[in-house]
């Protein structure tokens, strides 16, 4: 027999070019530890049992013959894919291994065992397919990871195992599918020392945002107990997302942190039990808390941008926190395989034309919309019942589903989040899933009509009936470049991201109220007087709102600075223009509590809003917390291109007294590179422009109110007035036409956030003649609004 070399391979003389000899997962774990460890990255040390090995062990017990005439016997449908699978893998499971190997792979644990000063060390017994984890071919799953194997009779039966489970009907189907020969694929397994998760928690993260393929964040999921649950999808894991260009200048951009429900958690398994881990429920206080700190989130996107550049790609990573020790590790890194390998220059884009309320929602994976009749089916064993087409309603999923997720237009699971199986299955094969809605089964009925949109954000929605839907296809090469900056209007977080390709250069207006509304969902001024509110009942739902803050003003803070992070993490460095909030008096009344701090008011459009608020006793607490959030994002997360404007303000000393105010909340005009926006959507912003200009950095139209307060025609005039609301209105137009020459007079720049540019392609020609320096427009119609602003900047030379 060969050298014992030949066959086992510690981790650290391993590299990233040994995957014929380990595999992919193996020859990535040597690669981390042996390159990456001198940077602070913990991983597991441990041993891989080579590819020549599982050679070695076919040979000596003459299985090859056996296995192929098994294979044959599948190739003229003498027997059943399962019939074949457990045939081979019983072949496996019968033999033993090779003498001279068997106490190569004793001695070798040994060796693991006496360098963590234990007498049997607990390890993870994981399958390296010599195909598996390539850029262009996941077989993540594919094969079997046995956890807390301890002893050595009990690690040489794991291996066992492994070898067999290369031959699992999912196994076989997924390289018939690939076109990988079954006998030139070997396998490596990999033994590392466990990382004692099961006494805290694990999870996994990625470099890359799944849904969009935004590259530029880290997206880390996680759940107590041992990482399995994650993985399969049979938890609802917290999530977390980090912006990684900032955390090299000592910034802490973590821009969304989302509660998962964390039901139960995988520890190891006490006595002489046939499992060696076991899931038990978790208690209430687990349930609801994270289970990472800041600290420990940004530690681990750190780690993402390390092992990203050096191996240059977007990766999938797993981590493990050590409750013994409080350390964290990493404990598989392998490429992402889907967004990086999407081709560039094309975006799609889905969008429903029917309004619905919907029945069941979760979070999306990918950004389509699919509709049919559901398909429940809670057991792999029932999978025959799905049909080609339907939407597949079950708990979760594992490998034993995938060939019947080929077959379905989508998918809708109870548990999981955006790293379990179904949606990195989901993603792979290009269709929509909704996971992690914790009662879809038991909502949805087999045959029933639904939509699933998977094209409004972060959030999936179900819908009842087969809603109308388009489509396009948007063509992002050869989009010419324009003088005239193209901006975007983006008002939800959520879906942020979703157009970070489109070749816009900053948003022109984040609607602040949106957030609040969506996110916060609670009045400002019932957080600052949560303990003296008079309606109990209102104070009970914001209490539980809230149980995670003690001081209850934090939360709007928290949650709105996170939101307006996201939205200028999509589009850093360039600008982002933050319109303060602009509620009218009847919408901050619909917040949870509001009707005690709002009065009444016969026309809300012309009441009190935007900029009168700002200082006024009845709100200046509550813009208190507005302003503690934008310090937030510009202090703490680190996004200094946030503009902040101000909306509503009718007169000279209004400008002046929000200015004081904003002052004295630590936002100060200039300081720390801080620029200061005005609306014009006032006449009177337009008549003074020039005195608005001495204070201000520049200016944002609102066309619809300008054009209200121009005509006297309410913008949601319908009937006899909608005819005379027209934007493109000759005293419209010079009314921004003389704000654009005012404001350039005085050395500021001027840009329009409304709708008009969009949709009338002649308003869009005329502000270029008019010389705008910016035009915000919804993500939908950049492309086309730039291509037509360049044909006209090119027509004025």
């Amino acid at each position: 027999m060969e050298n014992a070399a030949s066959y086992i391979c510690p981790f650290n003389t391993l590299k990233n070019q040994d995957v014929e000899k380990v595999g992919g997962k193996n020859a990535s774990l040597g690669e981390l530890i042996s390159a990456l460890s001198a940077e602070g990255v913990r991983v597991p040390d441990g041993f891989a049992i080579s590819a020549e090995a599982y050679r070695l062990f076919v040979e000596e017990n003459q299985l090859e013959a056996k296995i192929r005439a098994q294979l044959q016997a599948l190739e003229q449908q003498k027997q059943s894919l399962a019939e074949t699978g457990k045939a081979i893998r019983n072949l496996f499971l019968e033999v033993s291994f090779p003498n001279d190997l068997e106490a190569d792979i004793r001695e070798a644990y040994r060796v693991l065992s006496q360098q963590y000063q234990v007498e049997a060390a607990d390890v993870a017994v994981r399958s390296s397919a010599t195909a598996e984890d390539l850029p262009d071919a996941s077989f993540a799953g594919q094969q079997e990871t046995f956890l807390n194997i301890s002893g050595e009779r009990e690690l040489l039966n794991a291996c066992r195992k492994c070898y067999a489970s290369l031959f699992t009907d999912r196994a076989i189907s997924y390289r018939e599918e690939k076109g990988f020969a079954h006998m030139e694929v070997a396998l490596s397994v990999g033994v590392q020392k466990m990382v004692r998760s099961d006494k805290a928690c694990a999870g996994v993260m990625f470099s890359i945002d799944t849904e969009s393929g935004f590259p530029d964040a880290a997206l880390i999921t996680g759940a107590w107990g041992l990482g399995e649950n994650v993985v399969q999808g049979s938890v609802t894991p917290d999530q977390f997302v980090v912006f990684k260009p900032l955390l090299k200048d000592g910034f802490r951009p973590i821009i969304e942190k989302t509660k998962g429900s964390k039901t139960k958690k995988m520890i190891y398994a006490s006595g002489s039990g046939r499992s060696p881990v076991k899931n038990i429920d978790t208690s209430g206080k687990e349930r609801q808390a994270f289970v990472l700190n800041d600290d420990e989130i940004l530690q681990l996107a750190r780690w993402t941008c390390t092992i990203e550049a050096h191996y240059g790609c977007a990766m999938d990573m797993e981590w493990a926190k050590d409750g013994d020790t409080g350390e964290l590790f990493i404990v598989q890194a392998r490429p992402e395989t889907v967004q990086s390998q999407m081709a560039k220059g094309k975006l799609k884009t889905y969008k429903l034309q029917e309004t619905a309320d919907p029945i069941v929602t979760g979070l999306s994976i990918g950004s389509a919309i699919a509709a049919g009749k559901v398909c429940r089916v809670l057991e792999a064993k029932d999978i025959d019942q799905v049909e080609d087409g339907s939407i597949l309603v079950t708990e979760m999923t594992d490998p034993d589903w995938v060939p019947v997720m080929k077959r379905v237009a989508g998918i809708v699971t109870d548990y999981g989040g955006r790293t379990c199986h179904a949606a990195i299955v989901s993603r792979e094969l290009g269709i929509p899933a909704v996971v992690g809605t914790g009662d879809a089964t038991r909502i949805l009925s087999n045959d029933q009509a639904v939509t699933l949109s998977c094209a409004e954000g972060d959030t999936g929605y179900v819908y009842s009936g087969q809603l109308r839907y388009d489509t396009a296809d948007v063509d992002l090469e050869n989009v010419p470049e324009t003088h005239t900056r193209i901006m975007m209007n983006i008002a939800s977080p959520a879906a942020a991201f979703n157009w970070w390709q489109l070749p816009a250069e900053g948003i022109g207006l984040a609607r602040m109220e949106f957030i609040i509304n969506n996110l916060i969902k609670i009045h400002p001024m019932a957080l600052v007087n949560y303990d003296n509110l008079s309606d109990r009942s209102t104070w009970r739902t914001i209490r539980d709102m809230t149980k995670d803050y003690k001081d209850k003003r934090d939360y709007f803070v928290d949650n709105l600075s996170r939101g307006i992070g996201k939205i200028a993490a999509s589009q850093y460095p360039h600008p982002v223009i933050v319109r303060l909030s602009d509620f009218k008096t009847n919408e901050y009344a619909d917040l949870i509590g509001g009707q005690e701090f709002e009065t009444p008011e016969s026309n809300p459009m012309l009441g009190f809003r935007g900029a009168a608020r700002y200082y006024n006793n009845r709100y200046r607490d509550g813009f208190a917390l507005e302003c503690r959030a934008i310090r937030e994002v510009r202090e703490t997360l680190g996004f200094t291109n946030v503009i902040i404007m101000v909306p509503f303000c009718r007169k000279v000393d209004e400008a002046d007294k929000v200015l004081k105010i904003l002052a004295d909340n630590g936002l100060k005009r200039g300081e720390n590179g801080l620029q200061i926006y005005v609306m014009c959507e006032i006449p009177s912003n337009v008549l003074l422009a020039h005195k608005f200009a001495e204070r201000f950095d520049g200016f944002s139209i609102g066309s619809n109110d300008l054009t209200q307060l121009v005509l006297g025609v309410d913008r949601d005039a319908g009937g006899d007035l909608a005819e005379l609301f027209d934007e493109q209105d000759e005293a419209v137009k010079l009314a921004i036409t003389q704000v654009i020459e005012k404001a350039h007079a005085a050395g500021k720049k001027v840009g329009i956030c409304g709708q008009a540019p969009s949709d009338y392609p002649d308003f869009a020609a005329f502000l270029v003649e008019a010389g705008i320096d910016s035009i915000s427009l919804n993500p939908d119609s950049v492309v086309q609004v730039k291509q037509l602003v360049a044909e006209r900047e090119k027509n004025r030379r």
